[in-house]
């Protein structure tokens, strides 16, 4: 049985919707969501200008970025999916670039997991922080050649690339005593794989109390929203940008039931 409004209830929703302060509100509403749309234009542009391709063919090709005053040139592989530098990754550089007073990295010990190409790892160590660069075994020589080649001689800190299989041997080779970081980075590990239950017991083992996470995530499927879920049940995550025209979203999390000190 279908309830039918009466005419009076109809002209009454009316003319709720036509009351001059309704349509006030709706069109600032509207202002809103317009301005933000144009923000998020003019910083994913921005973004993306920080890329450039090589003017002439070279005998190894490279895609090229700038970051902390510096032309970063990476070198690809185009059949895994490990070694491709993807929007999260330039996101995430960016935040760390435009907001060193509030996340300065130097000094800092860093680990970024997943870092593929090692870029984020780059221009983390640009910035003067610790960095140890992780991924899985058949990435590291190109992950090691990228970041050799862009942090030689520019570096305070000169960055370790070390094999990290997500939930295996973490107490081996990351033992807690002596895993201190202050940031763990993190861009668009979260994707349709069958390791999330792993990629989570990761980032529990490496934080410390005050170990900040810094995550750039690209929102595909039903699996992301499912994992971020899973991720609030052991930290604090808080959403500290938005990109809808990349689908991409920032988050900073810290471990539950601590604070920093």
């Amino acid at each position: 049985m279908y309830y039918l409004p009466s005419f009076q209830e109809m002209i009454k929703k009316a003319s709720i919707y036509s009351h001059p302060l309704v349509h006030r509100l709706m069109d600032l509403k509207a202002q809103k969501e317009n301005r933000e749309a144009d923000d998020d234009r003019k910083v994913v542009a921005e973004i993306m200008q920080r890329c450039f391709v090589p003017a002439f063919v070279t005998a190894i090709s490279w895609e090229g970025f700038h970051f902390v005053g510096h032309e970063i040139r990476i070198t690809e592989a185009m059949d895994c999916y490990g070694a491709i530098v993807w929007p999260s990754a330039l996101v995430l550089c960016y935040f760390l670039e435009t907001n060193v007073k509030q996340y300065n990295m130097v000094d800092k010990n860093v680990i970024e997991i997943g870092a593929g190409t090692g870029l984020v790892s780059i221009v983390a160590s640009l910035l003067g922080a610790h960095v140890t660069a992780t991924d899985l075994p058949e990435l590291l020589g190109n992950l090691q050649y990228n970041i050799s080649q862009n942090t030689k001689m520019k570096c305070k800190h000169l960055p370790q690339v070390k094999e990290l299989s997500w939930g295996v041997a973490l107490d081996e080779n990351f033992p807690k005593a002596s895993s201190n970081f202050d940031y763990i980075l993190a861009a668009d590990v979260v994707y349709a794989h069958p390791f999330l239950e792993e990629l989570l017991i990761t980032f529990d083992h490496l934080c410390k109390e005050t170990t900040v996470i810094l995550w750039v995530m690209k929102f595909r499927l039903e699996k992301e929203n499912k994992f971020v879920d899973r991720f609030k049940e052991l930290f604090n995550l808080e959403e500290i940008s938005s990109f809808p025209s990349l689908n991409i979203k920032l988050y900073k999390a810290m471990k539950k039931n601590w604070r920093r000190a």
